[in-house]
């Protein structure tokens, strides 16, 4: 009994935490996301519109629609699809902002298996 009147409180305070999420704040700009593929570290770079992104990797460039499904959802479609995996759609969520940072989950629409990086603003 005693753990239960212990864990309460603990667990209120809990409840009341919220990530930041100001997403608006990334619907435009231009933005850096490094990853790491087999121990080697890649960086894309891409430019964001409202409705336009346009990504640089490796020298090659690709742009995609984006329809946003709320402030810090929206789906990506490639504008010019090489193949059928480039075909698919990727839903992304934005969990919590910082200033001039934002960490998001990513997958293809429909798919339950989902993914996490963290994009860098670098300009407006």
């Amino acid at each position: 009994m005693k753990r239960i009147v212990l864990l309460a409180p603990l667990l209120l305070l809990m409840s009341c935490y919220n990530a930041e999420r100001n997403c608006a704040n990334f619907k435009t700009g231009k933005f850096k996301f490094d990853y790491e593929i087999n121990g080697v570290k890649k960086t894309t770079v891409f430019e964001r519109n409202d409705s336009i992104e346009i990504e640089t990797f490796e020298g090659k460039t690709d742009t995609s629609t984006i329809r946003w499904v709320n402030d810090c959802e929206y789906v990506l479609q490639k504008k010019h699809p090489k193949n059928k995996a480039e075909e698919k759609a990727i839903d992304m969520k934005i969990l919590t902002t910082t200033k001039n940072s934002y960490t998001f989950e990513f997958g293809m629409v429909g798919i339950a298996t989902k993914q996490k990086g963290t994009v860098v603003k670098i300009s407006d």
